[in-house]
């Protein structure tokens, strides 16, 4: 199952792991172990983020997803499940809405 991650990186922590020169080799060692399909960082409402693209096969993975940010940076990391317009098409869509209608 594919799942957006959203984290969003404490200045004060960020700025630290920069100023001490460990930021390169701490967002490596994280990206290298969770293996997003695709990730972006950004700006959101005056904080470092980024936007991650992971595929995970079991739940328990997720602890896995979250954890290295969680203590790494004191992030805040928001997980939800996203679907390609592959995924889309096969969710019967059409089929509910005849299910469900009034």
């Amino acid at each position: 199952m594919r799942m957006l991650l959203n984290i969003k990186l404490p200045n004060a922590e960020f700025n630290a792991a920069v100023m001490d020169g460990s930021v390169g080799k701490k967002m490596a060692q994280i990206m290298e172990e969770i293996k997003p399909e695709a990730a972006y960082f950004t700006e959101q409402n005056g904080q470092r983020s980024g936007l991650l693209i992971v595929d995970i096969d079991d739940p328990a993975k997720v602890p896995m997803l979250a954890e290295p940010w969680f203590l790494t940076f004191n992030a805040s990391v928001e997980l939800r499940i996203v679907m390609t317009p592959e995924d889309l098409k096969r969710a019967g869509l059409e089929e509910l809405g005849r299910k469900w209608s009034t």
